[in-house]
């Protein structure tokens, strides 16, 4: 092995399950990071939606430091302190009376539609266990947590599959209409479609599906790992819709880089988990849940909210002028610090291009499917780092159109 790791690496001892950028990213600040090199980016990926702090965040930095000096972790034989104080805030915070933490979104994901279907055993009986869900909708990599996702490319190949779960056109009231019934046990969406392409809800169909829900006594889950911890602009994007969920999960920003994931839930509902029905090693790690108290502090003000609308708002504006200049986009849609570049018929299918020359020119970036570019920087994110990545992004589109 040699002492000097490359991209070729990846091939010699990873699974090949990705398929990553010849970049080493070895440090970052704020919203710029440099690689093995020493190349600097401007950073609108956040880690796939993650990194809502940018990296080296002080008072992130500052609280695994201090927890590190207290103990690191505890089985769940014990709880501790950071994981009472967290759930304690996000309670307060939210519609939640009760907390289960662990250790990504699709572990969360995986506890609510546990938790739905156990609620509904306990509740209305075994026959209530059918699950509803959306196309182009993503869970999580769990078993489980795909076959809830909409998307069949997740699940070819890994049959048999679980049962019960039923898929219908997203933001389509009618052919939602058709398939809950008083079987539905839960109704499971995003807010807005994150991998699907950064679809966001139509508001009046959320208010249809939630009085559908409470008509059929299915419970209303809303998976926030890409919209929550004030990626939206709320800190929970459902604070802005005019609805409340009956279950809640959440990860991704929820640790600003830190592995942690939570299901958030009322204390009705969490009745059904009793002591051995459900668990993970990890979740409530002490250092998880001091990182992510950090975050929360830091990003549940109303100065930080309006700072992610503000600066949401020039992003947007400056894509949509790149997508009118080049004429490689239809279209920006998604809220706060989710955003979709949506290509034009000329373009479409072709987002991986973006993304790589993105790369090329000191930018970094996302897709969401072949079709969309997705942006997901830093809630923190200034304006001259806001100028600056626009630029480049510009610069690439210029090259690549060319």
């Amino acid at each position: 092995m040699s002492d000097s790791y490359t991209r070729a690496t990846f091939d010699e001892v990873m699974v090949p399950n990705y398929n990553p950028s010849e970049i080493l990213p070895e440090r970052g600040e704020g919203s710029r990071v440099w690689d093995q090199n020493g190349n600097e980016y401007v950073d609108f990926a956040g880690g796939i939606a993650v990194s809502i702090l940018g990296h080296n965040h002080p008072g992130m930095v500052k609280a695994l430091k201090d927890q590190a000096d207290k103990i690191w972790h505890l089985s769940n034989v014990f709880t501790n302190k950071p994981a009472l104080e967290l759930a304690d805030k996000l309670t307060e915070a939210t519609f939640a009376d009760k907390v289960f933490f662990a250790n990504s979104g699709g572990e969360a994901n995986e506890a609510a539609f546990k938790l739905a279907r156990r609620y509904a055993h306990d509740n209305f009986g075994p026959e209530k266990s059918e699950i509803l869900s959306f196309s182009k909708s993503f869970h999580g990599r769990t078993l489980f947590t795909v076959c809830v996702g909409g998307q069949p490319k997740y699940t070819e190949g890994f049959e048999p599959l679980p049962g019960g779960i039923l898929h219908t056109e997203y933001n389509n009231i009618e052919a939602f209409k058709e398939l809950i019934s008083d079987k539905t046990c839960a109704v499971v969406m995003e807010p807005i479609q994150g991998e699907g392409g950064i679809i966001p809800a139509d508001p009046e169909f959320v208010k249809q599906v939630r009085e559908l829900c409470d008509k059929h006594n299915a419970l209303l889950v809303f998976d926030e790992v890409q919209t929550g911890f004030g990626r939206t602009g709320d800190l929970y994007a459902y604070m802005g819709m005019g609805v409340t969920p009956d279950i809640l999960t959440t990860a991704k920003s929820m640790g600003g880089g830190f592995p942690i994931g939570a299901m958030l839930t009322t204390t009705k509902i969490a009745a059904s988990l009793v002591p051995g029905t459900h668990g993970s090693t990890y979740g409530g790690n002490p250092l998880g849940c001091a990182v992510s108290l950090a975050v929360l502090d830091a990003i549940n003000t109303p100065e930080m909210m309006d700072h992610v609308k503000a600066q949401s708002a020039k992003i947007k504006s400056g894509l949509e002028a790149i997508g009118e200049k080049y004429g490689v986009f239809s279209g920006v849609r998604g809220k706060g610090m989710l955003l979709g570049a949506v290509l034009s018929d000329e373009w479409k299918g072709k987002a991986r291009q973006f993304l790589e020359a993105g790369w090329a020119n000191g930018v970094m970036c996302l897709v969401a499917g072949a079709d969309v570019v997705r942006f997901a920087p830093a809630a923190t994110i200034t304006d001259n780092d806001i100028e600056e990545g626009l630029a480049r992004f510009d610069k690439a589109i210029s090259n690549l159109v060319s």
